[in-house]
């Protein structure tokens, strides 16, 4: 009956999420934080149909948070289209390592000063916490390869690489827990382990297995001549659980892979089709049993046919998207609805000052840190440090330390305030980020004018 319940509440609650996209799409407000109010309308404090037990639940629930990242990590990826030398990616690099860097460390002095946890509970839930959801942060992202943004860009970018560099600190909280203390005996097997092998090892398999077999398969399909009819989300699935596996078997981090995997086979497509400024799916529309040109083509004159190249990586990369982020968006809207039926029983008041100090003080603080000069502006800056959406990698990160050594009080500790942090994250960050992308999309509007004029 358990099961039958927890299908008929999904099949509802993506039913009333449907009925209502048209009127949700106007106000201010994300699918996230509506999918987190009605978990909590049918969990304890309010209708009470369903009950889950965080630390019963510890093992399914790891795995199935770990597959909505990877989906979500994988399709961050092939929205990013810009050469890896591109001076924007400074910004992502940046926000993915002393930015993330910073947080934990300022989260971690707040929890051991504030409230006297130890330095290992402390280090861990700022580890937990820091990274940002690519999942949940889709509305502050690029809208598509072809947007290339400051804002967005970087904020896609660490999304997709902070899930993985954050790894080797929750490992090192965990550690420093299980040691009662620090040791410079595991410490040095720490930092060759973590860091400077598995995340490395981790981006590189992810890259060339993703650029690699990108180029095997447009070359296939042109040879055989099928550009349109082969089954790419066999493809997603394939690259995403062989990237995957692959550096996890030699000790590489396999988010960090699944992302690079993603940007792999973006940069083949992007090699295919000569470089083009415009994104191969969107000049290749398919439609039943042909290709249409595509409306900015016949805007410029141009009615040709597309090259082959161009069909093929167009049509697999548009199926590849709408695949993966169908399965991103159903498996956000089922977490996100999980953590609201737990939210009840885990319930942390210390979270408010958390998240106070980490949405308000800490992240912004380390955001307007980084030298970055011209490349974003104070706005820019501003913004950046508020879009710190935290979610389901956190999620992860919570249950991935309850099956790896997370025990006793601390484990209570962390997971209440873990918990509660992610949940004010999504009603604070969800009800303002709508807002706040609509005056920063009229300024850049205002600012594009006089060049347009010009």
């Amino acid at each position: 009956m358990t099961f039958i319940l927890w299908l008929a509440v999904l099949g509802a609650i993506l039913l009333i999420l449907a009925l209502t996209s048209s009127y949700l799409r106007w106000m201010p407000v994300t699918t996230s934080a509506v999918c987190l109010l009605l978990g909590i309308a049918i969990g304890p404090m309010g209708a009470a149909l369903l009950h889950l037990d965080i630390k019963g639940s510890a093992r399914w629930m790891e795995h199935l948070t770990e597959v909505a990242v990877l989906f979500s990590l994988f399709v961050s990826g092939l929205k990013l289209r810009l050469p890896l030398k591109h001076r924007t990616w400074r910004i992502a690099f940046g926000m993915a390592g002393p930015v993330m860097l910073l947080t934990i460390l300022g989260v971690c002095l707040a929890l051991h000063y504030l409230f006297a946890l130890s330095w290992g509970v402390s280090l861990l839930v700022g580890a937990m916490l820091a990274p940002t959801d690519p999942v949940l942060a889709g509305l502050v992202q690029v809208n598509n390869a072809q947007d290339d943004d400051p804002l967005r860009f970087g904020l896609s970018g660490e999304a997709g690489l902070n899930d993985g560099t954050a790894f080797p600190f929750v490992i090192f909280g965990l550690l420093l827990m299980q040691h009662g203390g620090f040791d410079g005996d595991w410490f040095g097997g720490w930092v060759l382990k973590n860091l400077l092998w598995a995340v490395p090892v981790g981006l590189l398999i992810g890259y060339w297995m993703g650029r690699g077999i990108g180029r095997v398969t447009l070359r296939m399909r042109l040879i055989n001549a099928d550009s349109t009819s082969s089954p790419n989300d066999y493809l997603t699935l394939a690259l995403i659980a062989l990237a995957y596996v692959s550096a996890q078997a030699v000790g590489g981090y396999g988010f960090l892979s699944v992302f690079a995997a993603g940007l792999g086979l973006r940069q083949a497509e992007f090699k295919s089709s000569g470089k083009a400024q415009t994104p191969s799916e969107h000049l290749a529309q398919p439609v039943v049993g042909h290709l249409e040109v595509a409306p900015e083509k016949a805007l410029h004159g141009d009615v040709s046919a597309l090259e082959d190249t161009q069909i093929a990586a167009g049509v697999m990369m548009g199926d590849m998207l709408a695949f993966g982020g169908l399965i991103e968006r159903s498996m956000e809207v089922f977490l996100v609805t999980v953590l609201g039926l737990v939210l009840a029983s885990h319930w942390d008041w210390r979270a408010v000052p958390v998240a106070a100090l980490l949405f308000c003080v800490i992240r912004p603080l380390s955001v307007l840190a980084m030298p970055w000069g011209r490349l974003i502006d104070l706005r820019q800056r501003g913004l950046m440090g508020w879009f710190g959406i935290r979610g389901i990698g956190s999620i992860f990160y919570l249950f991935y330390a309850l099956n790896h050594g997370l025990i006793g009080t601390s484990s209570a500790v962390a997971v209440d305030l873990t918990v509660s942090v992610i949940a004010l994250s999504i009603v604070v960050h969800g009800l303002s980020t709508q807002p706040m992308l609509a005056w920063y999309e009229r300024h850049a509007a205002k600012r594009r004018l006089p060049e347009i004029n010009c």
